[in-house]
């Protein structure tokens, strides 16, 4: 087993979050493939000098695919399938659409677009799966210092893009085609560890309950990442409770989204915080940077470099949440930020269209360097902030009822904005230059203010009691109650996993509480 391996039940926790968290490598890698191959001349070349509305077209194609895995396909396949399952199935998914990509027959853009579309399909699964993976098993009181790897790991993904292009492009005439082959064939492997991996990690003991109505499975998953037989025995029993509270008193069907008032209201944070996410102009940094980065240089290397250096700093960036996200809270971290970032894009678009553009369309050494700084000080409050903060968020504040799908629903109007954004942002860009960053500082002020009057605070909150933020009821008390009215025969008997001799100390422990 696995767990044997490490020294402590904490350690085998980071292993397990580390491996489900390089599912987001596959997110962060792919925003920047595509945005590092549209530097490339053989790349141009090969598919025939796309113009720009075919450039957000391909950018259009992945999101389009991504929406409809996370909104159709994710909840589905991790509830009934499971957490597992989806994230081994994104994997393959994006290891076939690589190969359609890198190997897309001469000045056959379709193929390309296709492998576009069905690498979104890929990531919309796993990155359903991964944070619900990591959120269900990871411990309350250190979950959200594990969620950072999440966005950490996206970094990472751009870290590992943007320096495989800057190679290539430093041997592009030795390479020819293969500057561009190169870098997408690498994202070939981390999915393939992802797979290699898997069968090493525990499944979600609420899934096995939820699913299957195992509780030894479900009990035996704890006893691989809980420290004492106690805090297995707690959790379980809080797992059962929130389970037959939903399932009797709400629903345990996708409905709740839209029938139970407190689960509407959080899905309709999630859905604006997941939004306003890509609308920071962290999104369009990510896909059009080298295009952005043109306007201000001419060498193709030096814009490479600057980008590679960018995702080298958001790796150690967005480790700044790891001993401030559990600490400060989640809403301190989203206002600091957004307010940050405003201020970021006002100084940038101030510089840039008050300086003076040399001949040859580029600005003066100095105002390039400020200008850079001034991106990397955007990214710095980004990372911490928009960029983990609110995936930690939505893995946290759904019930298990609807947790699977939310999250996927969720996380994917991240693409929805940005095939809404992206599409357009090129012709934006080309018109107005960079008066375009005073739009997303306005927006982040308004973000900023939206998390201070409407978004509450979620640090520390088992999952099982996170409803009662929202104007819900306590689903494991609600739930506790219940299993204890059956028990003494005062309700019907639904779920045969009460009657299990498995499930009886817990269920007398109960008892005993109800009687003092």
């Amino acid at each position: 087993m696995a767990v044997g391996l490490f020294r402590s039940k904490r350690a085998y926790n980071w292993y397990i979050s580390t491996v489900a968290a390089a599912c987001m490598v596959l997110y962060g890698y792919d925003a920047s493939v595509f945005n590092s191959v549209q530097g490339s001349a053989n790349w141009v070349a090969w598919f025939n000098h796309p113009n720009q509305s075919l450039i957000g077209g391909i950018n259009t194609a992945y999101t389009v695919g991504a929406i409809f895995g996370g909104f159709f396909l994710g909840g589905p396949v991790a509830d009934f399938l499971g957490r597992k399952v989806g994230m081994g199935m994104g994997c393959v998914l994006v290891i076939a659409a690589t190969f359609m990509q890198a190997f897309a027959p001469y000045h056959n853009i379709a193929c390309f677009i296709a492998g576009r579309c069905i690498i979104g399909v890929g990531q919309g699964i796993a990155l359903t799966a991964g944070p619900i993976y990591i959120g269900e098993l990871a411990p309350p009181h250190i979950r959200g210092k594990i969620m950072t790897l999440w966005q950490t790991f996206y970094s990472v993904g751009s870290f590992i893009c943007f320096w495989v292009n800057y190679g290539c492009t430093e041997h592009a005439a030795r390479l020819g085609n293969w500057d561009w082959r190169m870098v997408i064939v690498f994202q070939l492997l981390v999915p393939c560890i992802i797979l290699v991996l898997l069968p090493t990690l525990p499944g979600t003991p609420r899934w096995y309950i939820q699913r299957q109505n195992n509780v030894e499975k479900a009990r035996s998953a704890l006893q691989r990442v809980r420290e004492t037989e106690e805090e297995v025995e707690e959790e379980l029993n809080q797992i059962r409770g929130a389970l037959e509270y939903e399932k009797e008193a709400i629903s345990s069907s996708y409905s709740a989204l839209w029938k139970d008032r407190s689960v509407r209201k959080r899905f309709l944070l999630a859905l604006v915080l997941n939004a306003g996410q890509q609308l920071t102009g962290q999104g369009s940094l990510n896909s059009y940077s080298t295009i952005i980065y043109k306007k201000v240089f001419t060498s193709a290397s030096q814009i490479s470099l600057i980008n590679a250096l960018n995702a080298t700093f958001g790796i150690l960036f967005t480790l700044n949440a790891i001993w401030i996200v559990d600490r400060f809270g989640r809403t301190f971290l989203l206002e600091v930020g957004g307010i940050g970032m405003c201020i970021c894009m006002i100084i940038i678009a101030a510089v840039e269209t008050e300086t003076p553009t040399l001949p040859n369309g580029a600005k003066t050494e100095s105002v390039g360097i400020a200008l850079v700084f001034l991106l990397f000080l955007f990214i710095l409050f980004y990372k911490p902030s928009w960029g983990a903060t609110v995936w930690i968020w939505t893995s946290e504040v759904f019930s298990m009822n609807v947790r699977a799908q939310a999250v996927g629903m969720a996380s994917q109007t991240q693409n929805v904005a940005n095939t809404i954004f992206n599409q357009f942002f090129p012709i934006f860009l080309d018109n107005d230059g960079f008066y375009a960053f005073y739009f997303f500082a306005g927006i982040n002020l308004l973000l900023a203010a939206f998390v201070f009057f409407f978004v509450p605070e979620t640090k520390h909150v088992p999952l099982e009691e996170i409803d009662v933020l929202f104007g819900g009821s306590n689903h494991h008390t609600q739930g506790e109650n219940m299993l204890v009215e059956t028990k003494l025969g005062l309700r019907p008997d639904n779920d045969e996993t009460v009657a299990t001799e498995a499930t009886k100390p817990v269920a007398s422990a109960h008892i005993e509480d109800s009687k003092v």
